[in-house]
């Protein structure tokens, strides 16, 4: 789950990792009273979307008067964000974060992610402030310091240090970037967090150390330990269908192609969209109804991948291990009586119950190609679908 920037920060304020002020507004007056809250001469208003790239399309704005600042948020407020991260389509921007200037002498990377190899958090840091950070690691990957947390979240002292004299920062500077670390690696451990970014991160002319942006990803299967975090959840930041479908238990991701996918289990369901690849085509969604589906979910996957209006066919792909293949067989029937499905169905099922689900099609009468295996399956579909590019 992601969430917004100013929420991000609210975090980091709990948790003592140092931000400057900042305050969220809905409409262009609210941006402009907030700089006379905040108070200063300098003022930043930023576009609030989940998305990256928000400078590169003019997402975040420098204001030198409240005024300013007003007239930026009325320009952002409602409008389409196209960044390097959106698309073409871009984003709507339904709110601005206004933050306090501050005298930047330094710009670094800081960030934390999952290393699934070492089974641990590490802390990235790099001299390559506001660059993405994998355009660093393709091009100067030696400027990537890291460093491993323990298995209990916490950021050694020494490892701070060593990260923090690798950015050749010194004296008072080092202390307060070992502080800052060690608390974002308690952010980080204790709110279950996949992604923890901070680009930049800076160093102030007095020294100080400051999260000037924050990006906070968490781990979605450790939600139901944070209820209050799962509250921040902005279903309207969020790709509509992907959304629809989380409120169903179904794990979904919309893509560019044509063949719309169901399958059971996330390997499988790689698997499915390779060998639709392979074939020439592209698949329209990533879908893994799981193993516990009920014919309701496998209802509402069915609503989800046809309010796509790119399928073109739908490749049902189903090994019925704890999910079974009647329980398939009857959500695709139960489907069919309340959806109009409209596009050519490939039905796949092998596995628990496979004869007596293939027994339930055969006599619903449905119109559908039966394929003997997947590779069969993803041929038939994409043939349905007009054949390959």
């Amino acid at each position: 789950m992601n969430i917004h920037e100013y929420q991000a920060k609210t975090l980091f304020r709990d948790y003592g990792v140092a931000i400057q002020q900042g305050q969220l507004a809905l409409t262009a007056d609210e941006a402009e009273a907030a700089c006379t809250t905040l108070g200063g001469k300098l003022w930043v208003v930023k576009a609030q979307v989940h998305a990256g790239g928000r400078g590169k399309g003019g997402g975040i704005r420098l204001c030198r008067t409240p005024g300013e600042a007003r007239d930026a948020a009325e320009a952002l407020l409602g409008s389409q964000l196209v960044t390097p991260q959106t698309g073409p389509e871009g984003v709507t921007v339904g709110a601005v974060y206004v933050e306090a200037g501050c005298d930047i002498a330094r710009e670094l990377y800081l960030g934390m992610v999952l290393d699934r190899d070492s089974e641990r958090m590490v802390m990235m840091a790099s001299t390559e402030g506001g660059v993405e950070i994998e355009e660093v690691a393709a091009a100067t990957p030696e400027k990537i310091l890291k460093a491993y947390l323990e298995p209990d979240g916490t950021l050694p002292a020494k490892a701070a240090r060593e990260l923090a004299q690798g950015l050749a920062l010194e004296g008072e500077q080092v202390k307060r970037a070992v502080e800052f670390m060690s608390s974002l690696a308690h952010l980080g451990q204790e709110l279950d967090c996949s992604i923890v970014e901070i680009n930049p991160l800076v160093i102030t002319s007095d020294d100080r150390v400051i999260a000037l942006d924050a990006k906070v990803n968490f781990d979605d299967s450790a939600l139901f330990r944070h209820p209050e975090l799962a509250e921040l959840r902005d279903t309207a930041a969020e790709e509509p269908l992907e959304a629809q479908a989380s409120a169903a238990g179904l794990n979904y991701i919309k893509l560019d192609g044509k063949i719309g996918c169901m399958v059971n289990g996330a390997g499988l369901a790689m698997a499915t969209m390779d060998i639709i690849k392979l074939h020439g085509s592209e698949p329209a969604n990533f879908l893994d109804v799981g193993g516990g589906a009920t014919a309701e979910q496998v209802t509402e996957g069915f609503r989800i991948i046809l309010s796509d209006p790119a399928v073109e066919a739908i490749f049902v792909n189903i090994f019925g291990g704890i999910m079974r293949c009647d329980f398939i067989a009857e959500g695709i029937i139960t489907a069919a009586r309340e959806v109009e499905i409209g596009v050519p169905l490939v039905v796949r099922l092998e596995g628990t119950n496979v004869e007596l689900g293939r027994k339930m099609l055969d006599e619903s009468a449905l119109e559908l190609i039966t394929a003997s295996d997947m590779d069969d399956g993803a041929r038939k579909a994409i043939a349905a679908a007009g054949g390959s590019k």
